[in-house]
């Protein structure tokens, strides 16, 4: 019987990665995600390699666009799900805290938090129920580390952290597994995302070292769900060689 997974922000970077990875693995695929045209691409690319697949077309951000788009699925598929991952995530702009945009911090809050929230809590009663599962949550060395700057966005996966640690316990009497994945630098469109679509920034973020690629998280997530029954990943923190912590690179410039 094949197995399901469940992809949070799977139109790009982690998320995309992952579901191609998992897609060739041959699992069912349930792919959500705000761009509908990303998400309809995608299935129709990894249509013949997965098996079912499904795309939902939702915000994390918002807890009834979140139901009413799962709840779309057949029950069978949800009691299905074998693995969800909290990939949705972003931050947005980067400034001292009393200079921060109120916008900014409401998005990074309502996504990097409250989505993981809404989502987990949609999911969780199916994985419950068959006493089975796996979550994983990307979470970042900035839910390790605070830098300067990067203030409301360390908060909130710093939040993530203990997200992942607090379900682990709450969940561990119904045999699932919480796994939090927190990688350093990374190109994917985060930056791009963070420097509200200004490429020079974002590309200068990466300049003189090699970072992290997205197919190195979906790598990962691949590993850690591959493990044996009796065996959970609680936490994995994942660099550059070129970075050290959250401030330190070694750039070759």
């Amino acid at each position: 019987m094949k197995k399901t997974i469940f992809i949070t922000g799977a139109t790009a970077g982690f998320g995309e990665a992952i579901a191609r990875t998992f897609a060739a693995k041959g699992w069912n695929l349930i792919l959500t995600g705000r761009r509908k045209e990303r998400l309809d691409k995608l299935k129709e690319e990894l249509s013949g390699q997965a098996g079912e697949i499904y795309c939902l077309t939702f915000d994390v951000q918002d807890y009834i666009s979140c139901q009413n788009a799962i709840y779309t699925l057949p029950e069978k598929v949800l009691e299905s799900i074998d693995v969800l991952v909290n990939n949705a995530g972003l931050a947005a702009g980067r400034s001292s805290i009393d200079q921060g945009d109120l916008n900014d911090w409401d998005t990074m809050i309502d996504t990097n938090i409250k989505g993981v929230l809404y989502v987990s809590k949609l999911i969780i009663p199916f994985l419950k129920k068959k006493e089975s599962g796996h979550i994983i949550n990307l979470g970042s060395i900035a839910g390790k580390e605070v830098y300067p700057s990067g203030n409301v966005y360390c908060a909130t996966k710093h939040a993530v952290d203990a997200l992942s640690r607090s379900m682990r316990i709450d969940l561990l009497p119904f045999n699932i597994k919480v796994t939090n994945i927190a990688p350093g630098a990374a190109e994917t469109e985060f930056s791009l995302v963070r420097f509200k679509g200004d490429e020079k920034q974002a590309k200068e973020v990466y300049n003189g070292f090699t970072p992290l690629f997205a197919q190195d998280i979906a790598d990962t997530v691949d590993f850690v769900v591959s493990r044996p029954a009796h065996v959970t990943i609680n936490d994995l923190l994942i660099m550059p060689t070129a970075q050290a912590n959250a401030t330190q690179f070694h750039k070759e410039i």
